[in-house]
């Protein structure tokens, strides 16, 4: 097969790739806490043709020598965890991380996963849980009897006891740090597994040392800008007609040399 339409079919592949990342971004535009994916491209090893600074003479060398590409692909994807924006939901359990930072979620093989999904319940026994019930770390118990649940920015939760019995401390929210936050892996449900490439979870105070503060009544949106995925389609688009084009343009070059030779 011609070279060519190898190195274009390349780019059909990197481009439908590319497509595939910005349609899940646009898919999860409203997913609480949901980080936009991007495609990272690399091109593929060269055909040496000629060696750059082979001599041409014995007194001159070859200044760029001859090196052929053979396409490109999608190397990676990589997490872009910029902040989203902050939502006003008034709701006492939704809480949104403003900085970096990671809520620390229990599953249920006694792992831990990370998100930055603050929407939160409270299941049959008090504890406060995930959408998907699964239990907030460190584990958090609302008592039977309280009126109001506070969260402070520190990650103090505190509850207010009916019947004019005060307020009384109930914990303490801690969240979790990495180093390469892109190194996460997704596993899906807004929850994000370690990696030696993210690093070991570093676990804080809310506020202090870098981590984030928390705000109640909020959650943080999707980080995902539906304009730049837009342009980002059509940039796609446009370039996955071209190497068609070049697929075409291959075609009908050795189609008149079989019909004309």
């Amino acid at each position: 097969m011609d070279a060519s339409l190898w190195v274009a079919k390349t780019g059909l592949d990197a481009q439908q790739t590319r497509m595939n990342v910005i349609s899940n971004n646009l898919a999860n535009v409203s997913t609480t806490g949901f980080k936009r994916d991007r495609a990272v491209f690399e091109d593929l090893l060269y055909q040496n043709v000629k060696q750059p600074g082979g001599q041409t003479t014995n007194n001159t060398l070859s200044p760029t020598g001859l090196m052929l590409g053979t396409g490109v692909k999608i190397n990676a994807t990589e997490k872009l965890h910029l902040q989203g924006n902050l939502i006003n939901t008034q709701s006492p359990l939704d809480l949104a991380i403003m900085g970096g930072g990671m809520f620390q979620i229990q599953m249920p093989d006694g792992t831990t996963s990370y998100s930055r999904d603050g929407n939160f319940k409270i299941s049959n026994t008090g504890q406060i849980v995930t959408a998907s019930g699964f239990p907030l770390i460190p584990n958090i118990t609302i008592p039977e009897n309280a009126a109001s649940v506070t969260f402070g920015q520190d990650g103090t939760v505190s509850a207010e006891i009916v019947a004019g019995g005060g307020s009384q401390n109930i914990g303490q929210i801690q969240i979790a740090r990495f180093v390469n936050p892109s190194g996460l892996k997704p596993i899906g449900n807004n929850l994000f597994e370690a990696s030696q490439a993210s690093g070991v979870a570093q676990v804080l105070t809310p506020g202090l040392n870098g981590a984030g503060a928390l705000k109640q009544g909020s959650l943080e949106a999707s980080n995902v800008n539906v304009v730049e995925e837009m342009v980002n389609m059509i940039e796609t688009q446009r370039a996955y007609e071209m190497n068609s084009k070049s697929i075409s343009a291959v075609d009908g070059m050795l189609k008149f040399l079989n019909q004309n030779i």
